[in-house]
């Protein structure tokens, strides 16, 4: 329902976002309109929510329709953004079915776990992420308790004291992600990090296949030159399967001797295809495959009976990508480096049996670009830097 309070409600949920896309951090204003936009789920009624649901949806993940146009299915994009609007408008629906305060309190809790179809870029603690309050779960809940407390006993004064007294504490649980920068020191290694522009229309055209190459190997040669230990290329710097394609792996092989080299690639094995990562050092090379799959973009998050057909009609016939069972850590220059490329480095499973907090991610964002995309997942890499205290090292195409 189109009212005053659920337009508020959007606004709160979106600023954070749009205010980061443009370079403004005003951690008071975020505080403010992030505890107002957990209050705002207590007051609305349930075809409120569902409106706010709906628009917040859109607003966060109206990017996603980008990649359709490069599979010339551009009919798809209004389809999937209408789809996703529906599934969190009925998300935030749910919220309203009781007036139950125990029962809001621990719906809204809820909804921080769930992620439809494995997509967990919808997170509630995320509204906290440059504000004075912390973003673990236990601080979620605390805030969503203690605004519930406050608001079913607005007339008793002990009930009010004891939402004071969380809300306290989780502000000051929080304030040291504030004041306090990441704990971990900058590994002793000199690291060059070689961005690259390339539009998503020309990355897999043949026509521009071998100046992609050339370009990235000069940026080789020029990290030798400048003595760096290690370069690193983003996602699919080379756009090739780079395990067939002997030229230019051998090529790297040879340069490994001179510099350490991180580049992203595809690996073709046994008629499977992965996303993957190569790191090559003193002519030796070694590969890590990509362990999550972004749903409906590398994979389709469906029974295999629908999957096949989703694939032989949108995809012709294209597969899904294949993953490793778990993450890889490169040992570089005797340090630990854990590979993370794109959407893994915003999932915990990439963490699982973490040894060192250096995390070394590779990102084509040219699928979504122009877009907020890149900002959601820098936001969404900050909340992950927190809960696991990491160092990233961040190489992106756009």
């Amino acid at each position: 329902m189109f009212t005053r309070k659920s337009l508020l409600t959007i606004l709160f949920f979106t600023f954070f976002i749009y205010a980061s896309h443009y370079g403004i951090t005003i951690y008071a204003m975020n505080t403010v309109f992030a505890v107002m936009a957990i209050v705002s789920l207590f007051f609305l009624k349930k075809r409120e929510l569902f409106f706010s649901g709906f628009c917040i949806a859109i607003l966060w993940f109206w990017w996603i329709g980008y990649s359709f146009v490069y599979y010339e299915l551009i009919f798809f994009v209004p389809i999937v953004l209408f789809a996703i609007g529906i599934l969190y408008g009925v998300l935030f629906y749910l919220i309203g079915l009781s007036q139950n305060l125990f029962y809001k309190i621990g719906f809204i809790f809820l909804l921080s776990y769930i992620d439809p179809f494995g997509f967990n870029w919808f997170k509630f603690e995320l509204l906290f992420i440059d504000s004075y309050f912390g973003t673990s779960k236990i601080e979620f809940f605390i805030i969503v308790a203690s605004i519930g407390l406050f608001i079913k006993y607005k007339n008793r004064y002990k009930t009010q004291s004891y939402g004071l007294l969380f809300f306290v504490f989780s502000s000051l649980y929080g304030y040291k992600y504030v004041e306090v920068n990441n704990t971990v020191e900058k590994p002793k290694i000199n690291i060059m990090k070689y961005q690259t522009t390339i539009e998503q229309s020309k990355k897999w055209n043949r026509t521009y296949k071998q100046e992609i190459i050339q370009d990235n190997l000069s940026a080789i040669e020029n990290a030798i030159l400048n003595k760096k230990d290690l370069i690193i290329l983003p996602e699919t710097a080379f756009p090739l399967v780079l395990n067939r394609t002997h030229n230019v792996n051998n090529k790297l092989l040879e340069i490994s001797h001179y510099i350490s080299v991180v580049t992203g690639a595809l690996y073709e094995k046994e008629g499977l295809l992965y996303n993957s990562t190569y790191f090559y050092e003193k002519g030796i090379v070694q590969v890590a495959h990509k362990v999550v799959l972004v749903p409906f973009g590398e994979a389709i998050p469906l029974p295999e009976k629908i999957r096949n057909f989703i694939n032989d009609i949108f995809y012709n016939g294209a597969k899904d990508y294949e993953t490793a069972k778990e993450p890889t850590t490169f040992n570089i220059k005797g340090i630990k480096f854990r590979n993370a490329i794109c959407y893994e480095a915003t999932t915990d499973e990439i963490y699982q049996n973490l040894d060192t907090p250096y995390i070394i991610v590779t990102s084509n964002n040219a699928w979504f670009t122009p877009s907020i995309q890149p900002t959601l997942q820098n936001l969404l890499m900050k909340y992950y830097q927190k809960k696991y205290n990491l160092y990233y090292f961040n190489v992106t195409n756009y």
